[in-house]
């Protein structure tokens, strides 16, 4: 395991570091804003695999995804309604992900079986330096085993997996109060499914509905 740490002059060789590493199958952790995050391509199916062991994940629990912008959704989504268009528009890049009808040549390991797929544009945070990087998704799972309190520092990241990831970003501490807002937006009526920073109200207002 590789373990950078970032300063104000090695961001463009560490964001190169760990496009590579997505690209060749790795597992990289990385500061979002809100916690760490454990980052896999969103298309390989092995590293998705270890991803879920690792994280001792349940198969019936979807992982989300970070894109850099939205002509990334055309490989995993087939359609959008206008609710997810506003949503966009106003709260992205942020701490709100969208619950999208998935591809069907999305992994199970992403969906979970639902046909769904989350997924979101980070707010400002290494994770948004490294989305627009790339020109794929990646996972955005937090970066902890299933019932542990996700990872907040570098440090935390090494104690839960130590050297079973391939590159750590380390980005110091994250802000870390809350995680993002989960909004599913594929039925007629928009469902709250978890949440976050994103204030539900102000989702809402943004769609013109009662609060």
């Amino acid at each position: 395991m590789e373990r950078l740490v970032l300063l104000e002059n090695n961001i463009e060789f560490i964001l190169k570091r760990a496009v590579v590493s997505l690209e060749k199958g790795g597992i990289v952790a990385y500061p979002t804003e809100t916690f760490y995050g454990l980052g896999v391509k969103f298309d390989i199916e092995n590293s998705l695999k270890k991803l879920l062991e690792i994280k001792n994940r349940p198969k019936d629990k979807a992982m989300p995804l970070i894109i850099g912008n939205t002509g990334l959704l055309t490989l995993i989504t087939h359609s959008l309604n206008h609710r997810a268009f506003i949503l966009m528009e106003r709260f992205w890049p942020g701490p709100l992900t969208l619950i999208l009808p998935a591809r069907e040549d999305i992994s199970d390991y992403i969906t979970a079986g639902t046909g769904k797929v989350a997924v979101r544009i980070p707010g400002k945070s290494f994770a948004l330096h490294l989305a627009k990087k790339t020109n794929f998704p990646f996972t955005a799972t937090s970066a902890n085993p299933s019932g542990m309190p996700p990872a907040r520092d570098a440090e935390t990241v090494m104690k839960y997996f130590g050297k079973v990831i391939d590159l750590l970003i380390d980005g110091g501490h994250t802000p870390g109060d809350m995680p993002s807002t989960i909004v599913d937006v594929t039925e007629k009526e928009i469902k709250i499914l978890r949440k976050g920073l994103i204030n539900i109200d102000s989702i809402k207002r943004a769609l013109d509905l009662k609060v």
